[in-house]
């Protein structure tokens, strides 16, 4: 179940790289954005910002990192026909086995999705924050079932028939032009003794454990959001003040 060494070394690249739709609307914004980023310009923004951006940016970043370090690598999809379809990635090792690696959903590791042993151990920890997963692969569609802590249960399916660069690329176009009405932010955070999980959503914050959800104080001002994403994240503060600004006045 678990992804072998040289996989996880390009996965572990990205453990300080937070999913956000921010930079998205703040990029429609530039006199020279609107369209996909190129792998090249996310890098740049991230050592400019500390922002690297949505599934489709996080997933062309890793599929790249993946294919220069010898890793077979390709983009998969939930929903080819949804405007805000999400992109993750399958990497495959020596031996032709599949992992699924998500960004987007700032999963903590990879994860097996060939064989049975998930199914045979039924739901396991360690790969989720805040939740136990549990795999089922059908041909080219992997459902994975999330337990939370509270015993609530939910799932997710994955249609895993690889996309070729030019489809995704289609794909990633499509998706960055539709924006949502809130920002959202996720990000992987080492907590005690476990990858916790936070998320700013529709202004308000909460952070994820195996044991409970800690909502946090949300009835704050846009410095004070400011101050609280760039502790929480380090996202610059000024690329956030720009950013959250844009939130604060669309009309989508």
């Amino acid at each position: 179940m678990h992804a072998p060494k040289e996989i996880l070394d390009v996965w572990q690249m990205f453990d300080d790289k937070p999913m956000d739709t921010l930079v998205k609307l703040w990029w429609s914004k530039q006199s020279d954005g609107g369209s996909q980023r190129p792998v090249s310009l996310i890098k740049e923004h991230f050592l400019q910002y500390g922002v690297a951006g949505n599934c489709v940016d996080l997933s062309l970043w890793l599929i790249e990192e993946f294919r220069a370090a010898g890793i077979e690598a390709y983009g998969i999809i939930d929903d080819v026909c949804a405007e805000r379809a999400h992109i993750a990635v399958i990497a495959v090792d020596c031996k032709g086995l599949r992992y699924l690696c998500d960004l987007g959903d700032q999963w903590i590791q990879p994860i097996s999705i060939d064989g049975d042993v998930m199914n045979e151990h039924g739901f396991t920890d360690g790969f989720f924050p805040a939740a136990k997963v549990k795999v089922l692969t059908e041909g080219y569609r992997t459902t994975i079932s999330y337990q939370r802590p509270n015993g609530k249960v939910s799932q997710a399916t994955y249609h895993t028939t690889p996309l070729d660069d030019r489809l995704l690329w289609t794909i990633s176009e499509r998706v960055q032009r539709v924006f949502r009405k809130t920002p959202l932010i996720e990000i992987r955070l080492p907590i005690e003794d476990e990858i916790a999980h936070w998320e700013f959503d529709n202004w308000t914050s909460f952070l994820s454990t195996s044991q409970k959800l800690h909502v946090e104080e949300s009835n704050l001002n846009l410095e004070q959001w400011v101050e609280r994403i760039n502790l929480r994240t380090g996202m610059k503060k000024e690329f956030l003040q720009e950013a959250l600004k844009y939130y604060e006045n669309i009309d989508v």
